[in-house]
């Protein structure tokens, strides 16, 4: 079974705007539909100006003494204020304020728990109020309470700032932090920050040398422009002396072929 729909009592919103008939009074500064002032007439006459030129006649400035009208569209005129007006509200960015609580003897483990909520609301973009609870004769040591506050507010200084300083109220003592606003540095300007690599200098290349493989005499070039170097008269190799071996055999003594 269907839910039945609640009946909405409030009336129906009234566009307070007054226009061509709904005009009441005797005189207005009319202007006309290109912007121009035409000067203060009777209004009948500045609504039969405005049917002439199938146009409304719309007050613009009720409080003005006489009041100013406009020959204008309504119906266009009223499409392009609902249009600001959502751009406005898109622009328009909603700032949340949170609440810590804390107690005036908190343990370490749980005051670097509350300092990470806090941390976590700044990020957000959020404001975050701080209260300090005193109970019996805590009250009696409201420095206590400060200092812990200033402490919070010192550890989170990178991401907020205090906005509003500890103030004493009743048996709580409060504070508020307000988000710090991150510079965007444009990507033109990361660019201007950093030096232009200036172009290596080129250095003049080496000339290639080849080892020569061992046992082989080194040769050098010679320098262009010069008359090549004429190369050493070969050498006879010297002679490989002959061993002994043979002489050993016939020069043995002769005792020693008898035996």
């Amino acid at each position: 079974m269907p839910i039945p729909r609640k009946f909405d009592r409030r009336p129906p919103d009234r566009d307070e705007t007054r226009i061509n008939e709904r005009i009441r009074v005797p005189q207005v500064r009319l202007i006309g539909a290109d912007g121009n002032q035409i000067g203060v007439v009777e209004t009948a006459q500045a609504l039969r100006y405005a049917q002439e030129r199938d146009l409304d006649l719309v007050e613009v400035a009720a409080d003005a003494r006489p009041p100013v009208c406009r020959v204008l569209d309504y119906s266009k005129y009223k499409y392009e204020q609902e249009q600001k007006a959502k751009a406005a509200r898109r622009h328009q960015k909603q700032v949340n304020v949170r609440e810590i609580k804390l107690r005036p003897k908190i343990a370490s483990n749980d005051y670097e728990t509350k300092k990470n909520h806090v941390v976590r609301f700044l990020k957000g973009d959020d404001r975050v109020k701080v209260t300090i609870m005193f109970r019996g004769r805590e009250q009696t040591h409201p420095e206590r309470g400060e200092a812990l506050l200033m402490r919070l507010a010192e550890d989170v200084a990178d991401l907020g700032g205090v906005e509003q300083s500890p103030q004493q109220d009743g048996r709580n003592m409060t504070m508020l932090l307000a988000p710090v606003k991150r510079k965007q540095d444009a990507p033109g300007e990361e660019a201007a920050a950093t030096p232009a690599a200036e172009p290596a200098a080129e250095k003049p290349e080496a000339p290639e040398t080849t080892e020569a493989a061992p046992g082989t005499p080194e040769t050098t070039e010679a320098a262009p422009g010069t008359p090549e170097a004429e190369a050493p008269p070969d050498t006879p190799e010297p002679e490989a002396a002959e061993t002994p071996e043979a002489d050993a055999v016939e020069t043995q003594p002769a005792d020693a072929r008898a035996s």
